[in-house]
């Protein structure tokens, strides 16, 4: 990637932020601000999840690089941050490497996402990111296996309540293994070269 593609990245990240502070600052006021506790070694794995399409496996990208998220759409600033970032790296790859690539967000408020809206969510930030969720019998086991957490929050904002996640993001390799666990914040030149590390790697 040229000096000015690194700049631009630089640049959007930057005003990401800005404008994701600003909002915090403005309208957020969490009822609870807690640390969750990871696993330190995830496994990850396969799993099957609903998408507004139907049915969704993670067995059906071999031979795609995929990076696994797990938030919710009413997510106030993680989300949007992670998600923004990781459109920022996507939107550098080339046609040939974006062919290799998904993305998948993973809805852990089933109560409130509806599919046609985790559709919407997820074009919203790039059209290879495709938005799925579960019961939470189907969706536990499947967030302990990467190493994450979820509980819900009781707020006194107009949502009514919160979910207190982590916000890590997970690449899967072109085999269905886990690969990376990027923190969040990670810059977007950070998760282009780490998608581009695993997308130049054969299956």
């Amino acid at each position: 990637m040229s000096v000015t593609g690194h700049n631009r990245l630089a640049l959007l990240a930057i005003f990401l932020l800005i404008a994701t502070l600003g909002w915090v600052l403005l309208y957020w006021s969490p009822a609870v601000q807690t640390t969750l506790n990871l696993r330190e070694r995830p496994r990850g794995g396969d799993f099957v999840l609903d998408s507004h399409a139907g049915p969704v496996s993670l067995q059906q990208f071999r031979g795609k690089v995929v990076a696994l998220y797990f938030g919710y759409t009413q997510c106030p600033d993680v989300c949007p941050t992670s998600l923004g970032f990781l459109s920022l790296a996507v939107n550098e790859l080339s046609a040939e490497e974006l062919a290799g690539f998904q993305g998948l967000f993973v809805s852990v408020d089933p109560e409130r996402d509806s599919l046609a809206h985790l559709q919407s969510y997820g074009a919203y930030f790039h059209p290879s990111i495709l938005g799925i969720t579960g019961d939470k019998a189907r969706l536990d086991p499947i967030v302990e296996s990467y190493g994450a957490a979820y509980r819900k929050v009781e707020s006194a904002s107009a949502m009514g309540y919160l979910i207190d996640h982590s916000s890590e993001t997970y690449l899967i390799d072109r085999n269905g293994v886990l690969a990376e666990v990027l923190a969040h914040g990670t810059p977007p030149v950070d998760l282009l070269a780490a998608l581009r590390r695993l997308l130049a790697q054969p299956q």
